[in-house]
């Protein structure tokens, strides 16, 4: 079985005066998944990938990616040479 990449669970931003931005939110992704976040405006996508990216901690619950670090990603390929990028 494919270990999740990463998870949250129940994950919640509350901003003043007791305004919730999520609440309850739970997913996890396996290796290679493509996601979209869709929503009206103001329904907290901005804020879910703050959380997601580690740049916003003020949360409840818990959100964490998978214990390995990868500092890299494998490109998706030109018409050229599939799997490589130019700098």
């Amino acid at each position: 079985m494919a270990q999740f990449v990463y998870t949250m669970h129940r994950v919640g931003k509350v901003v003043p005066p007791k305004r919730h931005i999520l609440k309850n939110i739970s997913l996890s992704f396996f290796p290679g998944a493509k996601i979209g976040v869709l929503g009206l405006n103001g329904a907290g996508k901005s804020t879910l990938l703050r959380i997601m990216a580690g740049i916003d901690k003020d949360i409840e619950g818990e959100a964490r990616p998978a214990a390995r670090h990868q500092d890299w990603l494998p490109a998706a390929g030109t018409a050229t040479e599939p799997g490589t990028h130019r700098a």
